[in-house]
């Protein structure tokens, strides 16, 4: 077993851009609803709404229709028992600020980010693909993040195929920590990237990342 050991998944981690360009941390400010109830952990895909917020994105075979807006990466809001400015990994859920104050999100949003996650046979159980997965497609599984570490525990799925529906492009295999199982290379770690919109026969777009799909929300 190679060291170090994938022990469990993370969700997605931004790496560089596309044709190795750094990525140098730029985010965008996205607020989310007052009260909105769904936990969000650092590491998971979100969705715009048509009020402007965002929200989880729990889709697994298929991309929201309008496009992921991004990978959620923390938030700060005014806390409404203390009044103190908070700064966090993750999105408890139920918050409800101080009239005049907003729950802004943290997201890396450039529709060029490659991210780094982790491969699993279902749920949280970490196993690998081999190399022939580059260039392949494949699906989210969506896990329940952290409450304890703030981290997301989303994973890409280890059966991978061409649809142009699936929302996840492998780009490349993270060699640090693969393994070798009946005598195959594994990885279970990918490089991905959110994969381009795809076009029904009517022409109308759906998926991918909403800064590459013209469907407005």
């Amino acid at each position: 077993m190679a060291y170090p050991t994938v022990s469990k998944p993370y969700g997605l981690q931004p790496v560089n851009l596309i044709g190795g360009q750094v990525f140098a941390g730029a985010t965008r400010y996205r607020r989310i609803a007052s009260a909105y109830a769904t936990a969000i952990f650092y590491g998971d895909l979100v969705k715009l709404t048509t009020d402007g917020t965002i929200v989880l994105a729990n889709e697994t075979t298929t991309g929201p229709s309008t496009g992921f807006a991004g990978v959620f990466l923390g938030c700060t809001y005014t806390d409404p028992t203390s009044n103190q400015v908070r700064f966090q990994q993750y999105y408890p859920g139920g918050i409800t600020p101080p009239t005049g104050t907003f729950i802004n999100a943290i997201i890396a949003d450039d529709p060029d980010t490659l991210f780094k996650m982790a491969v699993v046979s279902g749920t949280t159980v970490v196993t690998g693909i081999q190399y022939t997965g580059i260039g392949q497609n494949s699906t989210l599984v969506q896990n329940t993040g952290s409450t304890i570490t703030g981290n997301s525990a989303v994973a890409l799925l280890d059966a991978t195929g061409t649809a142009k529906t699936l929302p996840i492009r492998i780009v490349d295999v993270v060699q640090d920590t693969s393994y070798i199982s009946s005598g195959n290379v594994l990885f279970p770690e990918v490089i991905v990237k959110i994969n381009a919109p795809s076009m029904d026969g009517d022409g109308v777009s759906s998926g991918g990342h909403m800064y590459n799909n013209p469907l407005g929300l």
